[in-house]
C-alpha cells in the first residue's frame, strides 16, 4: 500500500491548518477588544474627573442619606471657614435626617461658616429631621415646590420580644449596676421608671431642636411646636410656614449670592463628599455595570442607634 496521500487527504489537512489559523486569529482579536473595553473603561474611571480650582471660588457640601457624625466632614467644613479663596458655600441636601449628635455636628458647622461667609442650603428631594436641623444653621434655605421638608422631632425605639421569647422558651437576664442600665431589655415591656427616663432624654433633645428653629426661623416657639409634631411639608408648605426662605434649587441659590453679596461669575467646586481615588472609581464603575447587568437591585442601609432624628427609621 502506497504511504502517498491522495488528494482529499491532503485537501483535509490543509483545511485543518487553516482552521487552528483562523481560530487563533479570532483569538488574537478578541483579545485586542477586551484590551481596547478595558482602557476605555479605565479611561472614564480615571480620566475627566478633576478639574482645576480657581483662585476665588464657591465650595459646594454634599449631604446624601443618613447623617451621622464624621470626623473628615467636621474638619472640612472648618477649613472652608478658613480658606479666603471660598467666597461662600453652597449646601446641596438629599437626606432623611439620622443621628442627632449629627445633625447638631453639622448644625454648628455651618453656624461656624456662616459667621465668616454666606451659607445657602438647597433641599433637593429631602430634607427632614436631622436634616432639617443642619439646613436651619445657614443664612437661607431653598427646596423645591415638592421636596418633603420638615419632621420636627425625636424618638428613641424599642423593640418588645418578650411574648416571642415567651414562645419559644427563652430567658434573656443580666447583672448591672442600677436598674436603668442597658435598659429596656427586648425580653420585656418598657418599664415606667425606663421610659421616664427615655423621655426626658428625648425632651432634652427635642426642646433645643425647636428652641433652634424658632431662633434661626424667627418664628415663635409656640408656632414651632405646632409644627413640630413630627409631620413633613411639602417645599411650598415650607414656604408659607416660614420653615424655608424661597421655592429653588442651586442656580436660585448662585442668584441670591449675586444679588446679596457681590458674587458672580465664580466656579463651585465640590468639597465634600472627598473625590474617590481611582481605584474606587474602578471599582465602582465595574460594580455598577454587573448590577446593570445582573438586574440587581441593593438598598444601603446606616444602622443608628441611641436617639435619633430621622423621618422614617429602618425597621
Amino acid at each position: 500500500m502506497s504511504n502517498i496521500p491522495n488528494s482529499e487527504q491532503i485537501d483535509n489537512v490543509m483545511a485543518q491548518r487553516e482552521l487552528r489559523r483562523s481560530r487563533r486569529n479570532w483569538r488574537y482579536i478578541a483579545f485586542a477588544a477586551l484590551a481596547i473595553a478595558v482602557i476605555a473603561v479605565l479611561g472614564k474611571a480615571l480620566g475627566g474627573f478633576s478639574e482645576p480650582i480657581a483662585k476665588t471660588h464657591i465650595a459646594r457640601v454634599v449631604i446624601d442619606g443618613t447623617i451621622t457624625s464624621d470626623p473628615t466632614r467636621r474638619a472640612i467644613l472648618n477649613e472652608l471657614a478658613d480658606n479666603d479663596e471660598v467666597s461662600s458655600v453652597i449646601v446641596q441636601i438629599n437626606s432623611p435626617g439620622g443621628s442627632t449628635a449629627g445633625g447638631e455636628e453639622l448644625y454648628e458647622g455651618l453656624m461656624r461658616l456662616r459667621a465668616k461667609k454666606p451659607v445657602v442650603s438647597v433641599i433637593n428631594e429631602l430634607g427632614a429631621s436631622a436634616a432639617y436641623m443642619m439646613a436651619v444653621g445657614s443664612d437661607r434655605i431653598y427646596a423645591r415646590r415638592l421636596s418633603i421638608v420638615g419632621s420636627i422631632g425625636v424618638l428613641v425605639m424599642h423593640l418588645d420580644a418578650s411574648k416571642l421569647f415567651q414562645t419559644i422558651g427563652l430567658d434573656y437576664d443580666k447583672v448591672s449596676t442600677g436598674p436603668l442600665k442597658a435598659e429596656p431589655d427586648i425580653d420585656e415591656p418598657m418599664a415606667d421608671d425606663v421610659r421616664s427616663s427615655y423621655q426626658a432624654l428625648v425632651d432634652d433633645s427635642y426642646n433645643w431642636f425647636v428652641d433652634i428653629v424658632a431662633e434661626r426661623r424667627q418664628i415663635e416657639r409656640s408656632q414651632v411646636l405646632i409644627l413640630a409634631d413630627g409631620r413633613v411639608l411639602t417645599g411650598r408648605q415650607a414656604l408659607a410656614e416660614k420653615l424655608i426662605d424661597a421655592i429653588g434649587d442651586e442656580t436660585d441659590a448662585l442668584a441670591w449670592l449675586k444679588e446679596n453679596h457681590d458674587i458672580d461669575e465664580q466656579n463651585v467646586s465640590t468639597y465634600f463628599p472627598l473625590p474617590e481615588n481611582q481605584w474606587d472609581k474602578v471599582q465602582n464603575l465595574i460594580g455598577t455595570t454587573a448590577k446593570d447587568l445582573l438586574g440587581s437591585s441593593f438598598k444601603s442601609v446606616t444602622a443608628l442607634d441611641g436617639v435619633v432624628s430621622v423621618w422614617q427609621p429602618a425597621r
